[in-house]
């Protein structure tokens, strides 16, 4: 299955948009009623009620009331558009002020904004941003989330993997809360349900003797949850291992300053 990623099309032509560059030459012809923002706030639109892969020119063409081949005025294709659609939607991420906090509030915070974020447009979590879009949202989300690490003893590289290493555990939750509420909806049944209605053909098959580690945690997990994944267990618990995680090596970075070259 192909992967979506960013910075995928033209890279010229990508920065370009994103940073609204005007054009050398201005269009002649007709006054354009359409403009990009307007086409990105659409294509976000379609993405968010039913996924990436319902946002082709077609689609984003016959909302705008537009033949397709006028989209091209606008914008190459759907690379360069997912480039915009997600610096976008970057620039509109919730960013909280928590100047002066200890660092775990900090990192917190800024793990929750890229939790809302996934929240609000869930196609933004399953983007490859290897190659990111290096438009005004991601400078500007890059350079607030980075603050939240700033003067805690890490060097700039050990800065950027922390970041790193956050957002990874956000993103990855992120998609396995959405894995839930897709089977969720496509069973017409919670998890709780779902296992309640197929646990005698489990029991015709699964030997808990055989298994009894298995056994003994899953129904722990079971009874505990209503269901085999808690998508806000896994948040709450992960969050705070990262966090325990980074702190080992931003406390031992504070014992070598304060201690010093021996």
């Amino acid at each position: 299955m192909p992967l979506d990623r960013s910075s995928a099309g033209d890279p010229a032509r990508s920065l370009e948009l994103l940073w609204r560059v005007p054009a050398d030459a201005p269009r002649r012809g007709p006054h354009q009623r359409l403009n990009v923002d307007t086409v990105v706030a659409v294509s976000i639109g379609l993405a968010d009620v039913d996924g990436l892969d319902a946002v082709t020119m077609r689609r984003v063409a016959q909302r705008l009331g537009v033949v397709p081949m006028t989209l091209y005025t606008y914008v190459p294709g759907k690379a360069e558009l997912l480039d915009l659609m997600l610096d976008t939607a970057y620039v509109q991420m919730s960013r909280a002020d928590t100047a002066g906090q200890p660092w775990r509030v900090r990192l917190t915070a800024v793990a929750e904004e890229n939790k809302a974020l996934f929240e609000a447009h869930p196609w933004a979590a399953t983007i490859s941003t290897s190659r990111p879009p290096l438009g005004p949202g991601m400078m500007a989300k890059y350079e607030h989330e980075l603050q939240a690490l700033d003067e805690l003893g890490l060097d700039d590289i050990e800065m950027d993997a922390a970041l790193a290493f956050l957002l990874t555990f956000v993103q990855a939750n992120a998609r396995s809360a959405a894995e839930a509420r897709a089977a969720q909806q496509d069973s017409v049944m919670d998890d709780e349900q779902w296992w309640a209605a197929n646990a005698h053909l489990l029991e015709k098959v699964f030997d808990p003797r055989a298994y009894p580690t298995a056994a003994r945690v899953g129904t722990a997990a079971g009874a505990a949850h209503g269901a085999a994944y808690s998508p806000e267990h896994a948040w709450e618990f992960g969050l705070s291992r990262v966090l325990d995680g980074l702190a080992a090596r931003i406390d031992h970075r504070t014992d070598s300053t304060e201690t010093g070259p021996r």
